[in-house]
């Protein structure tokens, strides 16, 4: 799918389907406008015999409009035409969408951009059509014997001036890049557990350095590495599965002048499928425990997007790979481990495996002298439980982080919220026999999750992501999200001065 913002769009050859807006009281946006000239008063007719079509999310299909070059067009509702809210808009995109998908148009014209959304400008206009329409016809068929496929190839909108080429492109350059990061993230996290283990990780990583030679160099710890590191707490988690562990380390520097010189990390959890060890998950929704690596597949999107935009920024981000099974070799309820950072941690849990992962890499980081490391995990079902599957949660105590993180959510719409770290929550991970245990008592578990975590975050500026309820869809309809890559590029573009 490609993008494009011109002026004199009407002049365009081959656009096969135009949408257009109408509002209340039968007004009609500034394209619908030039569309019923052209018709002499085709769609104000249609309008005013119809008077419903102007609700926000309402919509129709119309076929071969007299005296237009456009074939098809989509007449969408907007509503009050002084009150568009950022809600409002992407109903217009998604009925939008939904009546594309219903229709045959290779080519389309979207002509919303002109209509005033509170708070939103032209970039970020652009920005929201092109993120939800990418999500929107995203397929996951790589496995099925006949492939469903829409056929939109060319999506345009119409500029009126060079500062609004210049703006359009600008959006456009982002969001293509964003939009396939999550694309490629959406198709390793959709990818089956008999494919994707640890060692298919490596693989991505390695396509990712054949891709952008000049920017992206990878390094990979297999499992005799892991050991002569002394990342016990890390081997520990993958010894009941055949599937052996393995950390792809991506480092992306910019051809252009870098703004950093100190590295900003990105660590992904990627537990390729996690049975919970010997303590066995329920049997119920097990087939989405191969999710437990959207952290990996996140960093991995996010890695793509960088190197296509070539951010001025140096980045590393890293794949933490491993897979959890019960076996006669697993560890177990009880077991005492020792880490790299030398803390030893009492197993109370086998299914808290994820912190194990991240801890001995968390330390292993130290040794690149990061400015920033940001964890991002699909860490706790409590995270589920506090915010529901539609808010991530994060957890930090650097007060400009977070407002950075916060600002990136607010922009994206991609939600985030902070949770506290008193230190009244540490004091449920204290052992009698170890320095710490793996979980907390049973209650504030994602808080206490990333408690445990902090403790081998000390030597940097440190954040944590738990997207265990944003990262995938449930049910028939299972699939990735790709969250949270938006967040995460836009708090970069951010850094870089190179938002709108």
């Amino acid at each position: 799918m490609k993008c494009f913002i011109k002026d004199k769009i009407l002049n365009v050859p081959n656009i096969e389907c135009i949408i257009v807006g109408v509002f209340e009281h039968n007004k009609l946006s500034h394209f619908a406008k030039k569309i019923d000239i052209k018709s002499k008063g085709y769609i104000s007719s249609l309008i005013k015999s119809e008077p419903q079509l102007s609700k926000p999310g309402n919509g129709v299909f119309l076929y071969n409009i007299p005296n237009i070059n456009f074939k098809k067009v989509i007449l969408v509702g907007c509503g009050n035409e002084d009150t568009i809210t950022y809600e409002n808009y992407i109903k217009f995109i998604n009925k939008s969408i939904n009546i594309l998908k219903t229709i045959i148009a290779p080519t389309v014209f979207f002509s919303l951009l002109d209509l005033n959304v509170k708070k939103h400008n032209l970039y970020w206009k652009i920005r929201t059509f092109i993120d939800i329409i990418y999500d929107s016809f995203y397929i996951f068929n790589k496995y099925k014997k006949s492939n469903k496929y829409f056929n939109l190839k060319k999506i345009y909108f119409s500029s009126t001036s060079k500062k609004e080429q210049e703006i359009g492109e600008k959006a456009i350059k982002h969001s293509i890049a964003i939009s396939i990061g999550k694309s490629y993230a959406k198709n390793l996290a959709n990818c089956p557990p008999n494919v994707c283990n640890p060692a298919y990780l490596v693989s991505c990583a390695k396509q990712l350095k054949h891709k952008y030679k000049n920017t992206i160099n990878i390094s990979i710890l297999n499992a005799k590495k892991i050991k002569n590191l002394g990342m016990n707490a890390y081997l520990s988690v993958g010894k009941g599965s055949k599937n052996k562990p393995y950390i792809s380390i991506i480092k992306y520097k910019s051809t252009n002048h870098i703004i950093n010189e100190k590295p900003i990390i990105f660590l992904g959890k990627g537990i390729t499928f996690d049975s919970g060890g010997i303590s066995i998950k329920s049997s119920y929704a097990m087939d989405e425990m191969k999710y437990d690596m959207c952290g990996a597949a996140a960093v991995y999107g996010i890695m793509s997007s960088i190197a296509q935009l070539n951010l001025p920024i140096n980045i590393i981000g890293v794949l933490a790979g491993s897979e959890n099974m019960p076996d006669g070799n697993s560890f177990r309820p009880g077991d005492i481990i020792k880490t790299m950072s030398g803390k030893t941690v009492e197993i109370i849990n086998t299914d808290a495996e994820g912190r194990l992962l991240l801890c001995d890499t968390l330390t292993y980081l130290e040794k690149y002298d990061p400015e920033i490391v940001i964890d991002i995990a699909t860490l706790t079902g409590a995270c589920i439980i506090a915010l529901g599957k539609n808010v991530s949660g994060f957890m930090t105590q650097d007060k400009l982080l977070s407002k950075e993180l916060i600002t990136a959510s607010n922009q994206t719409n991609d939600k985030i919220w902070k949770l506290p770290m008193f230190k009244e929550y540490y004091k449920e991970l204290k052992s009698n026999i170890a320095d710490l245990k793996n979980i907390g008592n049973g209650t504030a578990g994602a808080i206490t999750a990333a408690c445990f975590l902090s403790y081998f975050a000390k030597k940097y500026r440190w954040a944590h992501l738990d997207i265990a309820g944003t990262a995938w869809t449930s049910g028939t309809e299972k699939s990735a999200t790709g969250r949270p890559i938006n967040l995460i590029l836009q708090f970069l573009l951010n850094k870089c001065k190179l938002s709108q």
